[in-house]
Formats: structure tokens, C-alpha cells, sequence
């Protein structure tokens, strides 16, 4: 199988990303093994591409936006007439004995979704109390593993993710990182009904992000640099779209920080109403700038982090997605072109989201 692999971390120009050919994968205990159909491109691919994120793994394959059709199984793993055993703590990277969610139902010939959470140890505080993402001891797909940006790949069946209908595999790529994510903000946002959201950055996660807050009554405020993206966001339905140094054209209730910008998380918080808070949703940031409380956090305003997502989240938002069709903009590249893909998104050359076809 042919597989993109991080060399050595460094600027793109560096050319760190190289593809080699080199045997399918065998799916350990309580894993699926899949040919990958379509991997989006995704920012955190960037940074653990580039070395914003520091290597896990050596030479690790990229990619957690994965859509696949499962051609094996591994040991343990329910099927639709036998459900998994109570999930134990597996090694790195293998999912131990059938997990407790998801695990069952899974057939050779299915389709199945694998992102960015690959694994968690489900007995520590964090996961006790229904917070994974939270996890110490959690494992991701694309930094611990290898992930999407190849042929084939593994992923725990207890991680694997049911897909909605009514939509192409290349639109459901984007929906297993960038909506999932973005759906995780918007909660961390904690915007009121028929409030007024600001979005900072429109790429693949803000432009799904965006849509479900509308379907649910807000007014959404779209602040971001490429032209090409705002005329994305008024299309989409966007009360106004303007440069991400602009301030909206009414206060907000709430606001998510999707461009990895520390220098937009003054603005955004100037932004906000009394009470309102600034969710930052990506897992990498730039130095945020002094903070002058009266101006930025006084009146109550909050300044949120988001950090990963559940599997209760995911589940939420691909439930949504299959209630309501959402509009997913996608560039298609051929696998040899991941690195291609990975330029145009640092240098913000396309709107929505790059999809990876093998």
C-alpha cells in the first residue's frame, strides 16, 4: 500500500512529508481494518506535519478525517449478531478487548468513520465522569497512529463511527474532524438561544459550526481574512462577513476562534457582550497578547479552550448532520497530492475543506 509519512517535522518547504510503499496493516485485537475511500485535510494535519504539535510517533502517517470501508476484523470484535465484551485497557494504539461504545454492528463490506480520538483508557477520573477528551492517557489518530493519508488503516471498532445517509464519502470526510470539532466548540461557546455568534477563521470546521448554529436560530458574524471564504459564509446564510481585524456589527453573545491566530483573541473578546464567551477551538495557538481585564474580561466574559472531543459528542453532531443536510464545501486531491493540499490550506487557497482520494 502507498502511505504519506511525517519524516521529520518541519516547514512544508522542508518537504517533511514523503510517500512510500510498504505492507496493508493487520488490525489487532478489537480493531478494524480499512481501505481508506476519503481522508480530509485537516489544520492539526498541518501541525503535526510542520512540528507545531511535537511527534508521538515516528514516520506517522497523517490524516484523521477518514471515511472507509471495513475489509477485516480483528480479534474480539462484535458483529451485527454478537455484541463486544466490556471494554479492558489495551496497549498503544489497539483498543484491548471490544470497547463499550460502537463496537458491535461492524461487518466486512461497511462504511465506518475513524478520527481524531483513536483510544482512552476509559477508567481514569476524566473518563469516569463522561470526560474523555480529557483523558491522560488517550491515544489520536494521525500522532499516535497512523492515520488516513495512505490506502489502509486501523482503527479500534470501539472508536469506529456509524455514518450518516445523504452524502458522498468526500463529505463525510470533513464532518469526522471539522464538524465533530466544531460542534464541540459551539457547546464550549455556550451561546443562548437565538443568540449572536461571531466566528473568527471560515474554513472546514467554522463553515459546518456556522450551519448548525443557524438551524438552531442564531445570528451568526463571520470575521475572517480570504474573500473567498466570506463570500462562502453569506452564501451559507451569514448575517454579515467581514475581515477578521473588523469588529461585528452588533455585540456577541458568543464567539469561537477557529484560525490558529493568538493575535484574534483580544479582538474576539472586545467583541463580546456582557456575560458572553470566546471558545478557541483549535489544539494549536499562536502567543496570545497582554490581556487588559477591564477591556477584555470584565462583565463576566469567559475565555474557553476546547480539547478534543467525546464520542458522545461525535455521536450528537453525526445525528444532526443526518437530520439535517448540511452543506459541506470540498476540494477533492488525489492521494499524490497530499502535500499539495496541505500548502493550499497554510496558504489559504481554497474555502471549506481539501479531501484526500486514494
Amino acid at each position: 500500500m502507498r502511505a504519506w509519512h511525517v519524516e521529520a517535522p518541519g516547514p512544508l518547504a522542508s518537504k517533511p512529508l514523503h510517500l512510500r510503499t510498504g505492507p496493508v496493516p493487520r488490525p489487532g485485537p478489537g480493531e478494524l481494518l480499512l481501505r481508506v475511500v476519503a481522508c480530509g485535510v485537516c489544520r492539526t494535519d498541518l501541525h503535526v506535519t510542520e512540528g507545531d504539535l511535537p511527534p508521538h510517533r515516528p514516520g506517522v502517517t497523517p490524516g484523521h478525517e477518514v471515511v472507509g470501508e471495513v475489509v477485516a476484523l480483528g480479534e474480539h470484535v462484535g458483529t451485527a449478531d454478537t455484541a463486544g465484551t466490556a471494554g479492558t485497557v489495551g496497549t498503544a494504539g489497539t483498543a484491548g478487548t471490544a470497547g463499550t461504545a460502537g463496537t458491535a454492528g461492524f461487518a466486512v463490506g461497511d462504511r465506518a468513520g475513524a478520527a481524531w480520538l483513536r483510544w482512552t483508557d476509559e477508567q481514569c477520573r476524566y473518563c469516569q465522569r463522561g470526560s474523555e477528551n480529557l483523558c491522560p492517557h488517550s491515544l489520536y489518530t494521525g500522532w499516535d497512529a497512523d492515520g488516513g493519508y495512505g490506502e489502509y488503516m486501523t482503527v479500534p471498532a470501539a472508536y469506529a463511527h456509524r455514518l450518516p445517509d445523504g452524502y458522498r464519502d468526500t463529505e463525510l470526510a470533513p464532518l469526522l474532524c471539522a464538524g465533530i470539532i466544531g460542534y464541540r466548540a459551539l457547546k464550549r461557546a455556550d451561546l443562548p438561544p437565538g443568540g449572536r455568534l461571531g466566528i473568527y477563521g471560515f474554513g472546514g470546521s467554522a463553515h459546518l459550526a456556522a450551519q448548525v448554529a443557524m438551524a438552531r436560530g442564531a445570528t451568526v458574524h463571520v470575521l475572517t481574512r480570504g474573500e473567498q471564504a466570506r463570500r462562502l459564509a453569506l452564501e451559507l446564510g451569514a448575517a454579515s462577513a467581514n475581515d477578521a481585524a473588523d469588529m461585528p456589527p452588533e455585540p456577541l453573545d458568543a464567539a469561537i476562534l477557529f484560525a490558529p491566530v493568538g493575535d484574534l483573541v483580544l479582538p474576539a473578546l472586545s467583541a463580546l457582550g456582557r456575560g458572553g464567551t470566546l471558545a478557541i477551538a483549535g489544539i494549536h495557538l499562536t502567543d496570545i497578547p497582554d490581556l487588559n481585564y477591564e477591556r477584555h474580561l470584565f462583565y463576566e466574559r469567559q475565555l474557553r479552550s476546547v480539547t478534543s472531543n467525546t464520542r458522545q459528542d461525535a455521536r450528537e453532531f453525526l445525528g444532526f448532520a443526518g437530520e439535517h443536510k448540511l452543506a459541506v464545501t470540498v476540494h477533492p486531491y488525489p492521494l499524490d497530492a497530499a502535500d499539495r493540499a496541505l500548502d493550499d490550506l497554510e496558504n489559504g487557497r481554497f474555502d471549506g475543506a481539501a479531501v484526500l482520494v486514494p
